[in-house]
Formats: C-alpha cells, sequence, structure tokens
C-alpha cells in the first residue's frame, strides 16, 4: 500500500490559512484536506489549487481519528511537546496525518489526545518564538515527501507543470446531509462562532462557503 499524508484541519484562527494551506498541500502530495468543524472556509490564498485537491469532512476530532485509523494511518501533531522530535530526522513510519495547532495558543487538549507523536521544527535564529501555521505546514510537508520519496514534480523553464483540472469531485467525500448531520452542523456552528476561517457571517450562502459551491449541482 503506498503511503499517504493527509492535513487535519481544525480551529485555525485566521480563516484565510486554509486557503494557502491547500496550495502548500498540493505541492507536497497530500492525498486529502480533512476538515473538522463546519464546512466553510475561505479559499483565499490556494492560487487555483482547490481544484487538485481531495477534501473530506468530519463533525468531531474523534470521529476525523477513527477514519485515518481505518486507514493505518498515524496522526501526528506538529507542536513542541517534550516528547516531540526534530521533523528534520524523519521520524516516520507510514501514512501520516498531520494537525497544526492554532497560531495563538497551539494544539487544544483534545488535539494533543488525538496525536500519535509529535514533531517540531528547528530554529536557528532568535527574532521569533513560533512560525505561521501556514509555513509550518510547509517544511513539515516537504519533510515528508521526502522521506516517502514522492517523485518530483517535472518543470517547465522555472515553474513546476500544473496538471490538468481534475473531474468535479463527488459528495462522498463528505458527511451525508442526513436530518442528525445538519443538527450537528448547527450544533458545532454555535460551538465555534468565532473560529476565523469560517463564514464571519454565519451565512451559509457566502462566497466563503467553497465546499457547498464545489457540489452545488450534485444531488444525494
Amino acid at each position: 500500500m503506498a503511503v499517504e499524508s493527509y492535513v487535519v484541519v481544525h480551529n485555525i484562527a485566521k480563516r484565510h490559512n486554509v486557503g494557502t494551506l491547500a496550495r502548500s498541500a498540493t505541492a507536497f502530495g497530500v492525498s486529502e484536506l480533512i476538515l473538522v468543524g463546519r464546512r466553510e472556509f475561505n479559499a483565499f490564498g490556494s492560487h487555483g489549487s482547490t481544484s487538485h485537491l481531495r477534501f473530506r469532512h468530519f463533525h468531531s476530532l474523534q470521529d476525523a481519528r477513527l477514519f485515518l485509523k481505518e486507514r493505518d494511518c498515524d496522526i501526528c501533531g506538529v507542536e513542541i511537546t517534550d516528547d516531540a522530535l526534530p521533523v528534520n530526522h524523519h521520524p516516520f513510519t507510514k501514512s501520516t496525518a498531520f494537525l497544526l495547532g492554532n497560531e495563538g495558543t497551539g494544539l487544544s487538549a483534545k488535539e494533543l489526545e488525538i496525536c500519535d507523536f509529535f514533531v517540531y521544527i528547528p530554529q536557528y535564529g532568535g527574532g521569533t518564538a513560533s512560525l505561521n501555521v501556514t509555513v509550518a505546514a510547509s517544511i513539515v510537508l516537504h519533510q515528508f515527501g521526502v522521506w516517502a520519496g514522492f517523485p518530483e514534480r517535472t518543470r517547465d523553464g522555472n515553474k513546476f507543470i500544473v496538471a490538468e483540472k481534475p473531474v468535479k469531485q463527488t459528495r462522498r467525500s463528505f458527511c451525508a446531509e442526513t436530518a442528525d448531520s445538519v443538527i450537528e452542523e448547527r450544533k458545532c456552528r454555535k460551538e465555534h462562532a468565532s473560529n476565523g476561517f469560517f463564514d464571519e457571517n454565519g451565512n451559509e450562502n457566502s462566497s466563503s462557503n467553497l465546499l457547498d459551491g464545489l457540489f452545488a449541482d450534485v444531488r444525494l
């Protein structure tokens, strides 16, 4: 079975970071970007890369963990903890999902709980205490790609060749719109109303609701 990488997005404070994360994810061979909580996010900074990336949605961290464990996938927290290992030592053994903390507070207790191990990015200068979450993600995903031996993309001049836009994804990669899931999503919407990467106005028809836009013409 081929080694894969995933990125788990949960409670990131700046909503535009999801779009930039998607850009890095496509550059470094990520299989899926997993959203936990509400579906909406702002695609600013993605430069069209969201069309080349699979998305999956879960209402809770435990649901996301179950999905990843069914695929024999480790969950790696990107955080400076007592037992964290330097990411450049490549402490990976199989497919891995990377969970990055909130820019201000890092990983929460619930996020720490589902991780199998932790990595950190060594710093050599004294001007900052930490990196922006998208910068950290890029470094970690690149290091995993090196370890996994992902084939380098073909270049044309001074840029890499972008693949043809894939056929539209189906809603099968998302939670079904059952009555229970709608109730659960409304509950999450209230609980996480302050999460900056979701629609700030709580408007389900917002232009930031990219996932619904991707699948607007698909009926269950």
